[in-house]
């Protein structure tokens, strides 16, 4: 005990930075024993309440394990074994279900458990820091701090753990341990054929990622063009609408340009319209006997029975979906560009106009640059929900035209409405959590990469 006393004193800590590193090092037998029993050095120390609520935790995690932890971990690693079986009652002369096993209960216990285990680990590592810091303070000779100045410091110094701690519970029941089943499910055969409770499903590994990638299978030939269609939608949806939104706001803002509120108001009110009317409305305006066809028909551009295949070519409708979606979207970047160009200090202005530059160099030095830098954040983000935008492919072209050549995928599916075809209508769960795996990666490290390489993150204060 001198020992760990003469180790502990040979360096400073800091009583609110303890880790549990420190702990783990410097730290008594008493402090190292309370990693396995928690509040052990609560206990010791005299914290008796302190110390009985992390025992009382440490108790009520091996009672969960004892009735119905461990099981299902078993149950995790094997998804179940007994599948639903029809047996016959003689007795009544009718044929009973036997209920057995439902995969995806074993699979959703088995994360919840996995989790609660992790939620006593530091569990424990706060119950080692606790137990260092009152050993400090003992050697140090401070008085030890009471239950009411521990209640207290979460008004004060610990105000943000207790600010936090519902929220973060919130996150991590309704978000992370829903996103590890789904990630788990990709490694799994949970498709059609295996439906619990009356199939049972298993885990294959990596077969569906194999399955998705495989040279010449039907998946590939699917995913690949899919991914590429996703992708170019993605960019040409996002610098389209930036581009003319900057543009729109441009032509609005100048000097020359009078009633600017109620060019503004006009715009605006394509945002104040919900955006599934809007869909609708233009899906009807360009199909097949739909107002322009038929003005087209009127004109004599186009035959009696003659119609421009706004939906139904491959090439025509993915070109109409982009420019519905520029009608959309170029709104929203006018009015953050109004935004920014109210805000570029006019002494920029006046200082170029007396070095002799003219309106373009003007543009092409000042407000270009300050657009740039502070709507590429906003950039990505937009290219983010284009990937992920399934409200104006399913709304204008439900993915189609159809094709034979796709795994129940149109020429105009993005990876998300692929996605939300294989789970909603064709079951094959596994295949729909693969490719949000891979849409996610896609995702990240496109937007990584490309934030990491801009002035926005290099230089954040570059036009402060």
């Amino acid at each position: 005990m001198a020992t760990h006393g003469a180790a502990a004193a040979k360096r400073t800590y800091s009583l609110s930075h303890l880790s549990t590193k420190d702990a783990l090092q410097g730290g008594n037998w008493i402090t190292k024993l309370s990693f396995l029993i928690s509040g052990f050095g609560n206990l010791v120390y005299g914290q008796i309440a302190k110390g009985l609520a992390f025992l009382a935790l440490e108790l009520a995690y091996v009672y969960y394990m004892i009735i119905f932890g461990v099981s299902s971990i078993g149950d995790f690693i094997t998804l179940g074994t007994q599948e639903q079986a029809e047996v016959y009652n003689e007795t009544l002369g009718i044929f009973e279900y036997v209920a057995g096993d439902n995969s995806m209960l074993c699979l959703l216990y088995g994360v919840v458990t996995i989790f609660i285990t992790l939620g006593l680990l530091l569990l424990l590592a706060a119950s080692g820091r606790s137990a260092f810091g009152l050993q400090l303070r003992k050697e140090a000779g401070s008085p030890l701090p009471t239950l009411r100045q521990d209640l207290a410091s979460l008004k004060q110094d610990n105000l943000h753990k207790m600010m936090l701690f519902l929220p973060v519970m919130g996150i991590l029941i309704f978000t992370i341990i829903p996103l590890v089943y789904m990630i788990l499910i990709a490694f799994t055969s949970y498709d059609s054929t295996h439906q619990p409770p009356g199939k049972l499903f298993d885990w294959v590994g990596l077969a569906n990622f194999s399955a998705m990638f495989a040279q010449g299978g039907k998946l590939a030939n699917t995913f690949w063009p899919v991914l590429g269609w996703t992708l170019t939608w993605a960019v040409c949806a996002t610098l389209s609408c930036f581009i003319l939104g900057v543009i729109l706001a441009l032509l609005i803002n100048r000097e020359g340009t009078k009633l600017k509120g109620m060019w503004r108001f006009f715009f605006i009110l394509s945002i104040a319209l919900p955006q599934f009317v809007t869909l609708l409305s233009m899906r009807t305006i360009f199909n097949t006997n739909g107002p322009v066809n038929i003005i087209l028909r009127n004109l004599g551009l186009l035959g009696p029975t003659e119609a421009v295949p706004f939906f139904t070519d491959p090439t025509i409708a993915k070109i109409t979906i982009i420019c519905i979606n520029i009608w959309i979207g170029v709104p929203f970047t006018m009015l953050s560009t109004t935004g920014i160009l109210q805000n570029i200090p006019k002494e920029l202005y006046e200082a170029a106009r007396l070095d002799g530059a003219g309106p373009f160099t003007v543009f092409r030095k000042i407000t270009l640059p300050y657009i740039v830098f502070v709507m590429t954040p906003a950039l990505i983000t937009s290219f983010a929900g284009n990937v992920n935008n399934f409200n104006v492919i399913f709304l204008l072209s439900g993915g189609g035209p159809a094709t034979m050549d796709y795994y129940y995928a149109g020429k105009t599916d993005l990876l998300v409405t692929w996605l939300y075809n294989l789970t909603i209508t064709q079951k094959d769960y596994n295949l729909g959590a693969v490719i949000g795996i891979m849409t996610f990666i896609v995702l990240a490290i496109v937007s990584l990469i490309t934030y990491r390489r801009t002035s926005a993150y290099k230089d954040e204060g570059a036009f402060q």
